[in-house]
Formats: structure tokens, sequence, C-alpha cells
């Protein structure tokens, strides 16, 4: 296959072999090689990938994951002064794949080994979602429940008891408006202690 030979402008191939920023294409991609991994996995629609864009900022690669046409996200951030590689992965809903996505989002997950899996799900939702938090904890996923959308469970009257959801599950809980900023810095907080006491 000719790739793009002909496609693309000289000007955006010659850029990005002058900056080492990109690929034939002209696409940006970052060298994340030797960071430790952070991964975020949910369901769509839980404001998975809003979470993703406020850790990472602008700079971020999206490609097909090998043998896939599932689309991967990847990204640097700082947390608590390390740069991490952030991780989006395609939606799930269980570990028991059905989709392709699922899938990729596992094997991903089993063979990039991250420090630090945050599972973001819609707390309006919660009990349709927990299953998944109980299948990554079982499979001795390093695992953060980050409830996001709060503001409108809040709004239809659910009351969820943090606290108690932490004791019960074992691991770090923290509620989140992403969308409205709102519980990041408290998230990056709790991720940066989990990670360095891992």
């Amino acid at each position: 296959m000719d790739c793009c030979e002909n496609k693309v402008p000289w000007y955006k191939k010659l850029a990005s072999v002058l900056l080492g920023t990109g690929n034939c294409h002209g696409e940006v991609s970052q060298n994340t090689y030797g960071l430790e991994k952070i991964a975020l996995v949910g369901s769509p629609n839980v404001g998975k990938s809003v979470i993703f864009n406020k850790l990472t900022g602008a700079y971020v690669t999206v490609s097909n994951y090998p043998g896939t046409t599932v689309e991967v996200s990847r990204g640097k951030g700082i947390i608590g002064g390390t740069q991490y590689e952030i991780i989006d992965t395609p939606g799930m809903y269980s570990l028991m794949c059905i989709t392709e996505e699922e899938k990729v989002t596992k094997e991903l997950l089993f063979s990039e080994k991250p420090k630090a899996l945050l599972h973001v799900i819609d707390a309006k939702n919660i009990n349709r979602m927990l299953p998944l938090t109980m299948q990554l904890i079982e499979a001795g996923s390093p695992v953060i429940l980050v409830l996001n959308i709060m503001d409108e469970a809040e709004k239809m009257g659910l009351k969820i008891d943090i606290e108690g959801l932490q004791r019960e599950l074992g691991i770090p809980v923290i509620s989140t408006v992403a969308a409205l900023n709102k519980g990041l810095d408290e998230l990056k907080e709790r991720v940066d202690k989990y990670v360095k006491s891992a």
C-alpha cells in the first residue's frame, strides 16, 4: 500500500521529520515510552473523555489499536509532579467481552498493566455500573472508582454514601462533576497517593 506518498503536502512531512512531532500523515504523536500508565475505563457517555482531556490537555494521540479499527486515545499528564501516560480506553460494560471495543480494552488492560485504573461511572446509574467495578477488583486491577455526573444524581435525589462504598469495595472512591472541573484536584491527589503507595 502506498500509504500517503502523494496525498500529504511536502511541508507537513518536512515539519514532522524536523520537529519529530508526527508521522507521515502530519498527525501529532507523543513519545510516552517508559512512562507509567494510568488508564480510564467505563461504558460510553459517562464523561470518561472529559476527564481524559482535563488530565492530558491538548496533546493527544488517537490511533487504531493494532489489528483493529478500534481507536485508543493516549496523552501525557502530570499528577503529583510525575508525568504519566494517560490512556482513554474504548467503552466497556463488562470483562465478559462481546464487542470488539470491549475486547480491545480488556487486552490493553492486561497487556499494558496500568499503575491505576480509573473506572468512571455515571453516578445516576451506579447500580447498573458497579458490576464492572467488582469484575475489575476481582481481576486484581488497581481500581479507583470515579462517580462522575454527581450533580445530576443529586438532582434526582440520589444519596450515595461515598465513605461506606469505599469501605465495602476496599478501593478509593471519588465524586466528580468533570464537565465543571469539580473533584478533579481531589482525583489527582488520590491517584498520586494510590500509585505511590502501591
